[in-house]
């Protein structure tokens, strides 16, 4: 009888005869060694189409099997090996079933290659059929299994199987913890390593490196340097895959000075450590040290991968330097990483960060591949840039192409909601956020209350606050600044001394939203006293923001001549905005000499601002000093500075209507315009005088009423009036401080019309309720 072997008997004969050449070759004769390696060298391709193309075929035929050529359980090993290189789970059971129907005793060794197998093929549930059927279990198996389900996120089942374990050693404890913090439980990798130090097992380097990693991510400065004493008592210090780790602990912990020392005693570094501490300089604000590391790593011969790209990138982000930017992108294209994923997204948010949204976009639209990341960078880059509709419209196209947006994504999308104060979409993208599982993330759920709060919804904001289960800093900063942007300076305050009853340490942005507090409300003394115990209390140096924020404080009471000391006391050269809040408390209070200098000053720091020029004609033209108002204008044009156009926004049905003065544009200005004339007499009726003072024009009064009548505020408030349903609030945005006539006309609709009217201008909200204001009329 011809037998005709079955393919799986030609592969396994010369997997058999691969695992034993060495030994048999210099036994044969040269004829049968020279047959032998034409046999092997025609194995490299038979095995290919043996190992694969058998396998996509129906077997039978097991009978044929030579088994005296399939004891070795290196020639099942072998054909294991092709099975994970192809990937494919069909071959692997395949192989099974052939070593089931021959019998095959091969002891834990091959079993334990068959768990291995099965999940590297992806198939947890068939690894665990065999190692629930293996009748002696090594510690390998015991850690196959288990590092099979830490891997794959099955943490319950890793750790049940842990537990159970006969005898652990550190890869056991290594798995485990490592799974922990793969999958989102950082607390839980802290924990089993502190129970891996009581139980009197020793740790090595992957210990360590994996255990770093999670202090890193919580920010556990205290508990890294608990692992750092570990560390140097187990003689691991100069190893360079813990040292790595070391360096990205303190310098994501913001203790960059440690991290440096680290990095300079490191007798040889990888690019892991250079990556490390280049990113934590960029973190940290460091941009030059960052990109001076970058160069120096490029000078040592270090060769750069995807993060050390990222890393130089992130650097030029944080300056920002587009144009050193722009040379790391060359050299990406020269070494062929510019359509990788990680890159790509690292260049989309330099090129954003650095305000050059069109080179961002370009890089994007180029990107083969785009995940969530490049996503985010592009929506976020557009929420940066003032191109908030864009960044709405790019989330709606991720959705729309299947990608999960995450926390940060979520985070720029309702950036862009409270930039537009698009507040109807902003609910939107909350219930998104909810079906996503992200309300209970911390930075998402700051996002949202930052959202609220801009959009002039505080009451929203608060609840959502209030619902908040870990509230850290950020939560807390975007609180008390939304109650103080909204006008509720009282409130604002209040939540700051909650705050430091739970031992909230609090930071320099927490004061800038205590001091505006105290800024649009009046509150001088209690201002005065927060500033003082920044330093005082809580050892904050004051920034130039805060000083801006005392100096608007006090001259906004009139205390125009302290806010002047002030600003001549401070330890730094002021700065544009404190010299901006002290013009803007003379053109309150008429004090024309101090203005001018404001003004001086303003004109050598920003002489292409066009506010600084407004501010100074405004204060002329209502002291009756035309021809100095004239020439203030004339000055502007001839230095090139155009004056910023005021304009007013709605949201209607989750579409924005954009309205300047006297506009006519809009397909329902009839309406629009005879709704303000039938709003005329009732607002008269009711205490409305217009007030011309805020019209500076030397022209007669009947015509400076006309022009109040058609401000761009009250167009798009008698929008709302006649597009919205009765009984709810209109909202609108000026992009400029609202004028004093509309403010005391905004009042009077508010009573008349019996509807709440919300305003964000330039510098805050105005809540307009039965004829008063939210601000109590101190703006």
């Amino acid at each position: 009888m011809h037998i005709v072997k079955h393919p799986l008997q030609l592969n396994v004969k010369f997997a058999w005869k691969r695992s034993h050449m060495s030994h048999s070759v210099g036994f044969q004769s040269r004829h049968d060694t020279e047959r032998t390696l034409r046999e092997n060298r025609a194995y490299q391709h038979e095995k290919t189409e043996n190992c694969t193309g058998f396998l996509h075929r129906e077997y039978e035929n097991f009978g044929f099997l030579n088994v005296d050529i399939c004891t070795d359980p290196n020639a099942y090993a072998s054909l294991l090996q092709d099975c994970i290189k192809n990937k494919s789970l069909v071959d692997s059971k395949k192989v099974h079933g052939c070593i089931i129907k021959i019998g095959f005793q091969g002891g834990t060794f091959i079993w334990n290659r068959l768990m291995d197998t099965y999940m590297k093929c992806g198939s947890l549930e068939n690894a665990r059929q065999v190692f629930d059927k293996m009748y002696t279990k090594d510690t390998i198996s015991w850690n196959t299994m288990i590092g099979g389900y830490a891997k794959f996120g099955s943490i319950k089942e890793a750790r049940q199987l842990f537990d159970r374990m006969p005898e652990q050693n550190v890869v056991s404890w290594n798995a485990v913890i490592a799974g922990y913090a793969r999958h989102g439980h950082p607390e839980e990798a802290l924990e089993l390593f502190k129970h891996m130090q009581t139980a009197g097992f020793e740790s090595d380097r992957i210990t360590y490196a994996c255990v770093l990693s999670v202090c890193a991510s919580l920010l556990s400065l205290q508990q890294g340097k608990r692992v750092h004493a570990y560390v140097i008592k187990d003689g691991l210090e100069s190893d360079i895959f813990v040292v790595s780790g070391l360096i990205d602990m303190y310098a994501k912990c913001g203790i960059i000075d440690e991290a440096d020392q680290l990095f300079q005693r490191m007798p040889n570094r990888d690019e892991a450590v250079w990556n490390s501490i280049i990113a934590g300089h960029a973190r940290e604000g460091h941009g030059e040290e960052a990109l001076k590391l970058y160069c120096r790593m490029q000078r040592e011969g270090m060769k750069h991968d995807r993060i050390s790209f990222a890393s130089g990138l992130g650097a030029c982000a944080s300056l920002p330097d587009s144009e050193h930017g722009k040379l790391i992108h060359a050299h990406i294209i020269k070494t062929g990483f510019e359509h990788e994923g990680f890159t790509g997204s690292a260049l989309v948010d330099m090129y954003a960060k650095c305000q050059d949204i069109e080179d961002a976009v370009r890089v994007f639209d180029r990107m083969p591949h785009r995940d969530s990341v490049s996503w985010t960078a592009i929506i976020g880059g557009c929420a940066q840039n003032g191109r908030s509709e864009e960044a709405l419209n790019l989330y709606c196209l991720m959705q729309s192409e299947g990608l999960m947006p995450n926390s940060f994504t979520f985070g720029s999308v309702l950036s862009a909601c409270a930039s537009l104060v698009a507040l109807a979409q902003g609910k939107q993208v909350h219930v998104h956020i909810i079906k996503s599982g992200f309300e209970s993330n911390v930075f998402a759920g700051s996002a949202i209350v930052d959202m609220y709060a801009k959009c002039g919804s505080i009451e929203d904001a608060r609840q959502v606050f209030d619902n908040v289960v870990e509230r850290d800093l950020v939560s807390w900063n975007g609180i008390i600044g939304g109650y103080a942007q909204n006008g509720y300076g009282k409130e604002a305050l209040k939540l700051f001394e909650e705050m430091l009853s739970v031992n909230m340490k609090p930071n320099q942005s927490t004061f800038v939203g205590v001091l505006s507090a105290c800024s649009r409300t009046g509150l001088v003394e209690e201002g005065c006293y927060y500033f003082h115990s920044m330093s005082q209390s809580h050892s904050i140096k004051a920034g130039p923001e805060h000083y801006a924020c005392m100096v608007d404080i006090l001259g906004r009471a009139g205390r125009l001549d302290e806010a002047k000391d002030l600003i001549k006391s401070m330890p730094v050269e002021p700065d544009a905005p404190i010299w901006g809040a002290l013009l803007g408390a003379c053109r309150i209070h008429g004090n024309m000499d101090l203005g001018q200098l404001a003004a001086e000053r303003l004109f050598e720091l920003e002489p292409q601002t066009s506010s600084t020029y407004i501010l100074l004609s405004n204060i002329y033209a209502a002291a009756g000093m035309w021809e100095d108002a004239a020439n203030i204008r004339k000055m502007m044009k001839s230095r090139g500075v155009r004056k910023m156009a005021g304009y007013t926004w709605i949201e209607v049905k989750n579409k924005i209507y954009q309205f300047i003065a006297e506009d006519r544009s809009h397909p329902r200005a009839e309406e629009i315009y005879a709704t303000l004339q039938a709003l005329a007499a009732p607002m008269k009726a009711a205490g409305y005088v217009p007030d011309t003072d805020f019209v500076l024009h030397d022209v007669d009064e009947e015509l400076k009423e006309g022009i109040l009548y058609h401000h761009s505020e009250k167009l798009a408030i008698a929008f709302g009036l006649i597009s919205t349903p009765s009984g709810i609030p209109i909202r609108i945005v000026k992009n400029l401080r609202v004028c004093g006539d509309c403010h005391n006309a905004t009042k009077i609709i508010s009573k008349v019309v019996g509807r709440e009217i919300v305003v964000r201008d330039a510098s805050r909200f105005h809540h307009f309720r039965q004829g008063l204001c939210s601000c109590g009329d101190y703006w």
